[in-house]
């Protein structure tokens, strides 16, 4: 999560109370949410095996109407939650343990009551700290001292993080929490053991600017009622004479058919962090047809099958078919149907037809000593984009867009099959591992050369920012979906001025041994790895 995303969901913070009398955690937690809680902590300090149910619910809840699910002390609790993050007390694990054991995206907190704390804690993993009581409390059985709000300010000035203030803070009081440097406030009592708690927690939300949710979202639950729901919003029928609807579907004749499949995994492929459900849509697409394109094959028809955990709602799936349904359009492709399953995690699994072309059908084992090696576009500024996400840097949005919408190269595959060129792939594995394809799949030697490479002048601002060289990015890449292919240099000439972007990227050499003749120490890029 970006940094300022990361301030922004901090700003109406609500704690679950385990010891409330009249109202349990759920329901607590759903009327914060419908007031416009930004971030819930499940805070439970009796918590027992039976009580997994009521934590697994609230997460759901959370994740459904996208709000943080933060647990609370529980490191080994909030990984099998697949939780947010966890907040920390001063007394609980490190934040260097949470942070190995939940990974690097996680939203890590740690509790800091005053400046000697704050002197004796490591925030290098952490990113935020919650500050107080501000005010007094009897919500909190070991609260600490009250720090008042020239505490919390004082605590808020000496760091980089953002801080939420917590203690015995009501409506009255956030915005004077606020003018005293705090990204957020945290409520409990206020709204838990309120005599109305909807109404307190409304007030909470319109202190804190955040405006009040309409509609809570709930888990899908109705397999067939999503699938009518989904079919209704995306192209079908262009090519089928049986559209979705039966056991399956009937397709117009296709002449050469090129058959291609894909997988997008959440934790893998994208992250809904990162990603909106929509550009989750729009890039499972752009890729599973990318394969198509580096087969100069015309697409045809789509098939997905869904894998949905209980976390996810309608709502965010019809938000996945949206994109997909742009791309689909825009490549005038059909939905053919899918399933839908429980499961895990969030997964597609993508299952794509294509017309293959009648005179030409390119393969990696075309490539011949002599020929050179060419990009058809820029490389290396998806894997630069994933860096900038991993690295919670907001200043690249340029590479992240690389990285987001990834666009199949339909318009290049047309010029290089109608010149003839029979050796194509696209590069979703690097340069240097599609390259390596190439040449293992020939029998040669690829000799990568960058002399040509044109260096986007984002990317080279951020390799000089982290120290590294715009040829390593380049070479290792991953995820650039340009179409990699080889030619005898007439023939690339002739095709040049078409394909604007296009550059030399190495030449094919008998083979001395090696497949691939690169930068050392560049290894190319696998999904899932970091």
């Amino acid at each position: 999560m970006l940094k300022q995303d990361l301030k922004k969901a901090l700003r109406f913070y609500f704690i679950t109370d385990d010891k409330a009398p009249a109202i349990e955690p759920l329901a607590q937690a759903k009327i914060a949410i419908k007031a416009g809680a930004t971030i819930v902590q499940y805070r439970n300090k009796s918590f027992s095996s039976g009580f997994y149910r009521e934590a697994e619910e609230i997460r759901d809840l959370c994740k459904c109407n996208g709000v943080l699910f933060i647990v609370n002390d529980n490191v080994l609790l909030a990984k099998a939650l697949s939780a947010d993050g966890v907040h920390l007390g001063q007394d609980d694990e490190s934040p260097a343990v949470a942070r190995k054991i939940l990974g690097t995206e996680a939203v890590i907190g740690i509790s800091v009551s005053n400046s000697d704390e704050l002197r004796r804690t490591g925030l290098s993993d952490c990113d935020y700290i919650g500050t107080g009581p501000v005010f007094a409390t009897v919500t909190k059985e070991d609260a600490k001292k009250v720090i008042g709000l020239s505490g919390l300010q004082s605590v808020a000035e000496k760091v980089s993080l953002p801080v939420v203030a917590i203690g015995g803070i009501t409506a009255q009081t956030a915005q004077s929490c606020f003018l005293h440097k705090a990204a957020g406030i945290a409520v409990i009592s206020s709204i838990s053991r309120a005599s109305d708690p909807l109404q307190a927690a409304l007030k909470i939300g319109s202190a804190c600017s955040c405006p009040a949710r309409s509609l809570l979202h709930t888990s899908w639950n109705d397999e067939f009622g999503l699938i009518e729901k989904l079919l209704k919003n995306v192209p079908a029928a262009l090519n089928m004479l049986v559209p979705p609807g039966d056991d399956a579907c009937l397709l117009a004749p296709v002449s050469y058919p090129v058959v291609t499949t894909d997988t997008q995994r959440e934790g893998v492929h994208f992250r809904l962090c990162w990603q909106t459900p929509e550009e989750v849509g729009i890039k499972a697409v752009e890729v599973t047809l990318s394969d198509l394109a580096a087969c100069y094959a015309r697409p045809v028809t789509l098939f997905i099958n869904l894998s949905l955990p209980t976390y996810v709602s309608d709502s965010m799936i019809e938000e996945i078919y949206k994109g997909v349904a742009g791309s689909l359009n825009r490549h005038e492709c059909s939905l053919g149907g899918g399933n839908i399953s429980a499961g895990n995690e969030l997964s597609l699994d993508l299952f794509a037809v294509g017309a293959g072309r009648d005179d030409i059908f390119p393969k990696r084992s075309n490539a011949r000593p002599g020929y050179g090696l060419y990009s058809t576009g820029p490389l290396g500024l998806a894997r630069a984009g994933l860096e900038s996400l991993i690295k919670n840097d907001p200043h690249f949005n340029d590479l992240v867009l690389k990285f987001k919408f990834p666009a199949a190269r339909f318009d290049a595959a047309q010029i290089l099959a109608e010149a003839g060129v029979d050796c194509a792939i696209d590069i979703s594995d690097g340069l240097a591992g599609d390259a390596g394809h190439i040449a293992k799949a020939s029998g040669i030697t690829v000799e990568l050369d960058l002399m040509s490479c044109p260096f986007a002048p984002s990317l080279v601002s951020f390799c000089r920012k982290y120290g590294k060289k715009p040829e390593e990015i380049v070479v290792a890449g991953g995820e650039d979906y340009e179409l990699l292919f080889a030619c005898r240099p007439d023939i690339y000439k002739t095709i040049s001025n078409k394909l604007k972007g296009s550059f030399q990227v190495g030449r094919c050499l008998p083979f001395t041994g090696k497949h691939v003749i690169s930068i050392p120490g560049i290894d190319s890029f696998q999904h899932g790895k970091k």
